[in-house]
């Protein structure tokens, strides 16, 4: 990989900054692809001069899409929305621009392409995230054939959505919500070890048209997951179990903010669990031992703490 050009659309998110890193620590040359260019300024100090270059591009726009794989001997695509607003719509961002992407990536002449999907991607599934996912899957292997599909569970790490978010809720909160009863399961995996999955599946031509189905080495419920955020934050909550129909009720007003905690299609994403599946290729075909959530969460949950007292990581 030393002195190839990667595209990463979205590197400046949660995941892409691991991934930049790492790719720059191969000596790759990374032309980080983002709609905001001045947002992306902090990563090029995990490079040599010259090494990580912030460039201008929307899934919207495909012209940008194309300036910014030019060149580009690997292309990734990492960008995705929890939520819709206007034109950015899941049908835009994770079925059209993953299209767009991979279009770009074939007319390039880029050797690989890397698709960042989700467990649970389905075009049956009742939410319309999980629907979108998996027509990204297939526009995106039908414009380069031979993309290879990477679908986490719920990740985690320090500037995670999940975790963080209802660290918050624990500390201004009386309860936390067990929406569904608590009962979806989560296999939650470490932010570090999808960044590795990528880098491992650029290195490997072996990877080349399959699906990897990442998760932990551990299998939660929503509840034991509430119970791991009130055990990390130090406080005692209850855990208020809340029925489908009155969780889409409340997000149906809860949608409506401008950062919305809840929508009614992630209440949907919550009917099933979130599991790697029986028989799906995952971490360790990729030679990459998980990750515990024990090991990694204390290291930024202390936060949430009253008087932030940081503690130490239990491994195991």
């Amino acid at each position: 990989m030393r002195d190839s050009l990667v595209t990463v659309f979205g590197g400046s998110g949660f995941l892409g900054r691991h991934l930049v890193r790492r790719l720059a620590e191969r000596g790759a040359r990374v032309n980080v692809a983002v709609r905001d260019t001045e947002a992306a300024l902090y990563l090029k100090p995990m490079g040599n001069v010259g090494q990580i270059t912030p460039v201008q591009a929307s899934l919207r726009h495909p012209p940008s899409v194309t300036r910014a794989v030019e060149g580009a001997d690997f292309v990734v695509n990492l960008v995705g929305i929890l939520y819709q607003r206007g034109a950015q719509s899941f049908d835009a961002i994770h079925a059209r621009g993953a299209e767009i992407v991979a279009k770009a990536a074939a007319e390039a002449g880029a050797k690989r392409l890397v698709q960042m999907s989700a467990i649970g991607a389905d075009p049956e599934s009742p939410a319309e995230y999980a629907r979108s996912k998996a027509a990204g899957e297939r526009l995106a292997s039908a414009a380069f054939p031979g993309t290879t599909i990477v679908r986490p569970s719920v990740v985690f790490g320090p500037e995670d959505d999940f975790f963080n978010r209802f660290g918050a809720m624990a500390r201004i909160l009386p309860a936390l919500p067990l929406i569904g009863g608590g009962e979806t399961r989560f296999q939650p995996v470490y932010v570090g070890d999808v960044a590795d999955a990528v880098v491992a599946v650029l290195d490997r031509p072996d990877t080349a048209g399959k699906i990897y189905e990442l998760g932990g080495p551990r299998v939660y419920s929503f509840k034991e997951l509430m119970e791991i955020v009130l055990q990390e934050t130090g406080r005692k909550r209850l855990l208020l179990p809340l029925p489908f129909p009155v969780a889409k009720l409340q997000a149906a007003f809860l949608q409506l903010l401008p950062v919305p905690p809840l929508t009614i299609d992630q209440v949907k994403l919550l009917e099933r669990d979130n599991v790697v599946g029986e028989g799906a290729a995952g971490l360790g075909d990729l030679d990459i031992a998980a990750t515990p959530v024990h090991g990694i969460l204390p290291t930024y949950m202390f936060r949430y703490r009253r008087g932030g007292a940081k503690v130490t990581p239990r491994f195991g």
